[in-house]
């Protein structure tokens, strides 16, 4: 797990490396344990460490293969290296480490352009082709590990976070007006390629892209699972689905155990949490596992700390309580939104912050469980597509998702950042539409996975973890976890009030008290009821000369909000005024003007 970056030019000037250096720089918490950089003519590439496989200088990054004509620089880990560097030493190749990262390298120079389809996990890559003079950019298949891209005329800049590309400087940081209407639409939401601002794109999911030496580009997507009923699976009854489901889990689980350091769980006490220690408790390991809970706000409890205590004695991990105060969440506030790579106004992004900061003090590695609610559809929010007809799907998604619609967006956005049109229900509706997927719920899965959590749970605890150094592993996002369930019959997902099959997975290992009890969130009721510092700094950032010159939102609608912080609230429970003020403390706190 690391920070990238680097710099291909296209006019015959050699790459910078000065520039790629505060790239490195602005990239540090992501890498605490080494850095590095590469030039040669027009490339330059730089690495931040976090020394997890291979620990020794021999792991360190960019590595440089002359004998390949190859330099690489990798974020992120490869469950399967050490089967693929013993298929690879099998036809002839030698390794001089024992990281995965150099089986990278030795993997696409066997299999050129198709390495990536043997490769299982979570990766952002940058590979120099020295001999073809070309620069390979490639994502893992669900978005896990981030990469961004400011493309120009003469030149490419990609780094692992946004405001690294700002470090660089140049650049065109002006709005996009269709991004800003997914952001204001969708919980903060902005959908690759596009990204807040104009002149930086992210990398889609499952994409490989390449860059040829005159700046000629080739993009293709390489990995995309039908939402559809497999022949071969018709015969399965549910119980037959809850075996091959727990067995694809399980794996799931244990590929994650692979580090030279040890890995840990953060344990919320929900369903998913739980099932990924139980299944580790039958693994073996010693295991450490870590909770955090907030101070109450109002009626909302601001911990699950019966559950999470009552899992740990279940299973004998080493548990630790993480308490927050609400006397330090303004502070933290402030720091996560500066470790943000984009603008997320989800509540529970400080919270992941603040117990990345405990938990990186104690382990390098851990597994999460975010994801499953996607993939097997836990959001109340999925449950009005299980009656709906295949074609009604972008209706009832519109209906059920979205924060503001477009009309409410054409009154409170300022003329300048004004999008013309309905772009998101536009965007939204031609993936729901899109054939592949079976039913309506089928559709609204997909979506979910393929389009959308990728910039929210996914890119929310990838910078919440990588802002204190700590790896995060989602074994929910396992590649073929996620492929199995795209072909399970979604009335089974949906079953029970959602995540039906993982529900009787559970029956497995908990009783029937703990599986079906509301659901519960990560709680940070200070967030979702501000007041107090927090709320002071909501009014300093929206109030501030560079927010009014800046003018995205008419005054009158962020003075509505003010004037009753707590009074406005999306269909899916997040506080609308928390969302405006934290896009606008991103900007500032890049200087982005």
């Amino acid at each position: 797990m690391c920070g990238i970056c680097g710099e291909v030019r296209f006019d015959g000037r050699p790459a910078s490396v000065e520039t790629v250096v505060r790239m490195t720089e602005s990239l540090q918490t992501r890498g605490p344990d080494g850095a590095g950089q590469w030039q040669e003519r027009s490339a330059a590439l730089g690495h931040r460490r976090l020394s997890i496989i291979d620990l020794s200088e021999a792991g360190a990054q960019p590595m440089v293969n002359d004998e390949l004509g190859l330099a690489v620089v990798f974020n992120g880990c490869i469950y399967n290296y050490r089967q693929l560097r013993q298929e690879l030493q099998d036809t002839g190749y030698r390794f001089r480490s024992h990281s995965d990262t150099e089986v990278v390298l030795a993997a696409y120079h066997r299999w050129n352009e198709g390495f990536v389809e043997h490769l299982v996990g979570m990766f952002a890559i940058a590979i120099v082709d020295r001999r073809r003079g070309r620069l390979l950019l490639v994502r893992d298949r669900l978005g896990i590990k981030p990469l961004y891209v400011a493309p120009e005329p003469d030149r490419i800049r990609f780094a692992s976070t946004l405001p690294a590309l700002l470090r660089a400087g140049g650049g065109d940081t002006t709005i996009d007006p269709v991004a800003l209407h997914h952001y204001l639409s969708w919980h903060s939401i902005v959908p690759a390629p596009r990204t807040l601002l104009a002149g930086v794109r992210k990398l889609p999911p499952a994409t490989m892209w390449i860059v040829e030496s005159d700046g000629r580009t080739a993009e293709r997507r390489y990995w995309q699972p039908d939402y559809a009923r497999h022949p071969g699976r018709a015969a399965m009854t549910p119980q037959d689905w809850k075996e091959e489901i727990k067995a694809a889990l399980r794996t799931a689980v244990e590929r994650r155990l692979v580090a030279d350091v040890p890995v840990g769980v953060l344990l919320s006490g929900g369903v998913d949490s739980s099932l990924i220690v139980a299944l580790l408790a039958d693994a073996g390991p010693d295991l450490r596992t870590f909770s955090i809970g907030f101070q109450d706000a109002g009626t909302e409890k601001g911990d699950e700390f019966v559950w999470s205590d009552w899992i740990a004695d279940r299973y004998g991990t080493t548990h630790e309580r993480i308490r927050v105060s609400n006397d330090r969440l303004a502070s933290a506030v402030q720091q996560a939104v500066a470790a943000m790579a984009e603008p997320m106004g989800t509540h529970d992004a400080v919270a992941f912050y603040m117990l990345s900061e405990q938990v990186s003090q104690r382990v390098k590695v851990t597994q999460s469980g975010q994801g499953a609610d996607e993939i097997f559809a836990g959001y109340r929010y999925h449950q009005p597509f299980t009656t709906a007809r295949r074609d009604e799907a972008a209706e009832v998604f519109a209906r059920s998702f979205t924060d503001r619609d477009h009309q409410e967006l054409t009154s409170i956005v300022a003329p300048e950042f004004r999008c013309a049109h309905d772009a998101s229900q536009e965007l939204a509706a031609a993936h729901l539409n899109a054939g592949g997927a079976d039913t309506a719920l089928d559709a609204a899965l997909r979506l979910d996975t393929h389009l959308l959590m990728p910039d929210d749970p996914v890119k929310r605890v990838d910078n919440m973890s990588m802002a204190w150094g700590l790896e995060l592993r989602t074994p929910f996002l396992d590649q073929d976890l996620v492929a199995l369930a795209a072909t399970c019959p979604p009335e089974l997902k949906a079953a029970r009030g959602g995540k039906g099959i993982l529900k009787d997975i559970a029956r497995d290992f908990f009783p029937e008290s703990f599986i079906d009890r509301p659901k519960g969130y990560f709680p940070v009721p200070a967030l979702r009821h501000l007041s107090g510092p927090v709320l002071d700094l909501v009014y300093e950032a929206l109030y501030s000369p560079v927010a009014k010159n800046r003018g995205v939102l008419n005054r009158e609608y962020v003075d509505e909000l003010l004037v009753d912080p707590n009074a406005h609230w999306t269909p899916v429970g997040y506080n609308k005024l928390w969302q405006i003020a934290v896009l606008e403390m991103w900007l500032q706190a890049h200087g982005v003007e």
